[in-house]
């Protein structure tokens, strides 16, 4: 249970907590995890849920320890491209984190990790999932709707 392993070292690895600098932040503090295909079959939705949740209440501990006064979020999604899981911790609040595109942040941690726990092909996309933008906005007449990302967040910082 590589991943379970790797999760909890997480919360021991190098964390940053500087709004003046975001990169560094993000650079800093955001893991990619995955886990080799016996591994995933073998981990179940609560056991990986838990693994993350004690992450939390580490690296909010440790938060607590370095006396930061602000807000930080802790936050987890499936990056179904890569066919990971990724995490990441930053001085900003859960309406704030650093995506580009859009996603809905959730308290409930489960939806996330079933997805990669049920990806049976990390990383690999069928070419029928590729359809470029123009053509499905020819095909269909509209814009293709898209997805937001679902993403766990868990408040870690003082002020809450």
């Amino acid at each position: 249970m590589v991943l379970l392993t790797w999760i909890a070292e997480v919360a021991a690895e190098p964390l940053v907590l500087e709004p003046a600098d975001r990169r560094v932040e993000w650079e800093t503090n955001t893991w990619s995890l995955s886990t080799a295909d016996e591994d995933r079959s073998s981990l179940s939705v609560a056991v990986v849920v838990a693994a993350f949740e004690r992450t939390a209440a580490a690296i909010r501990e440790r938060i607590r320890d370095l006396g930061f006064p602000g807000v930080a979020t802790f936050y987890v999604w499936h990056d179904e491209q890569a066919g990971q899981l990724r995490c990441s911790t930053g001085s900003v609040p859960p309406d704030a984190l650093p995506f580009s595109g859009t996603y809905v942040a959730s308290d409930d941690l489960g939806p996330v990790v079933e997805g990669f726990l049920a990806d049976s092909e990390p990383g690999s996309m069928a070419w029928s999932d590729l359809d470029d933008v123009q053509s499905v906005s020819v095909k269909t007449g509209t814009e293709p709707e898209i997805m937001p990302l679902g993403v766990w967040v868990a408040s870690v910082g003082a002020s809450r």
